[in-house]
């Protein structure tokens, strides 16, 4: 059997570009893990992140033998990319706030980044928004409680409209805002909820079918799906794999029960 593409994140928002991943790529095996022990992750001190990121990923990808990581956290990628790269031999292809594309898409020259904690004050975000955006205003906004609202929505639980609301009222006070980029691969999971809060029209935008096409151009060959297995048997693992609803949720992506994923001794917590 071909060796699968990992898919990494805190919890099921990496979910958000399984469907460009299985558009672009039909044919290739896939894999999923998630941190879901330790979330969220845009709260935590850097240096616990970075230390917990490469143990997961490292613990995941040995258990999967996977071809190569995608690490669909925007929050690791502007972290741990490096150190991930520096301590795995396979191709790491990592998930950043798509400012670029904002940019050319804001007729206002006004957009949104929603983010978490971590993404938007990383230094890394700046620096993005120094090169493709330096003569927009960029509105930054943590908006931390929407994971938790994600992860509610994909494991069978309704989302909180007070707490939506609340998170993106912020954004609204820009009157010429016509645009957010969703820098959080959850927060694609919330669209629905997301366009019913907003006052106006706005376009959103996710970086999943970017990140799909990176992963096209630096795994190849493409399988046929002759040589997969039957549908639903991508294998998954998680740091909580008894979490309620995630095995549903997985399922419904094509991923088979979750198994515990084995972190070295002593367990990073926090």
């Amino acid at each position: 059997m071909t060796a699968p593409i990992l898919i990494f994140d805190s919890g099921v928002g990496g979910l958000s570009v399984v469907g460009a991943l299985r558009t672009r790529l039909p044919g290739a095996p896939l894999a999923y893990v998630c941190d879901n022990a330790a979330l969220p992750y845009g709260t935590k001190p850097d240096a616990w992140l970075v230390a917990r990121i490469v143990a997961v990923c490292r613990a995941a990808v040995e258990a999967s033998g996977a071809r190569a990581l995608v690490v669909a956290c925007n929050t690791a990628s502007t972290l741990a990319l490096q150190a991930l790269r520096e301590c795995l031999s396979i191709p790491v292809i990592g998930t950043v706030p798509a400012i670029k594309p904002a940019a050319h898409a804001s007729r206002s020259g006004v957009f949104g980044l929603l983010a978490t904690s971590a993404t938007v004050s990383r230094p890394y975000t700046q620096r993005l928004i120094g090169e493709f955006a330096p003569d927009c205003t960029v509105v930054r906004l943590a908006a931390d409680p929407l994971v938790a609202q994600a992860e509610r929505v994909l494991t069978g639980m309704p989302w909180d409209d007070a707490i939506i609301a609340a998170s993106l009222a912020p954004l609204w006070e820009a009157s010429r805002l016509d645009t957010v980029v969703l820098g959080c691969t959850h927060f694609p999971l919330l669209r629905e909820a997301l366009e019913r809060h907003a006052p106006r029209e706005i376009v959103w935008i996710d970086s999943g079918d970017a990140i799909a096409r990176r992963v096209a151009q630096v795994v190849s060959p493409i399988v046929s799906e002759a040589t997969r297995d039957a549908p639903g048997s991508d294998a998954s693992w998680a740091s909580a794999p008894q979490q309620s609803g995630l095995a549903r949720t997985l399922a419904s992506y094509g991923f088979s029960a979750p198994r515990s994923l084995a972190l070295p001794d002593p367990v990073l917590t926090f």
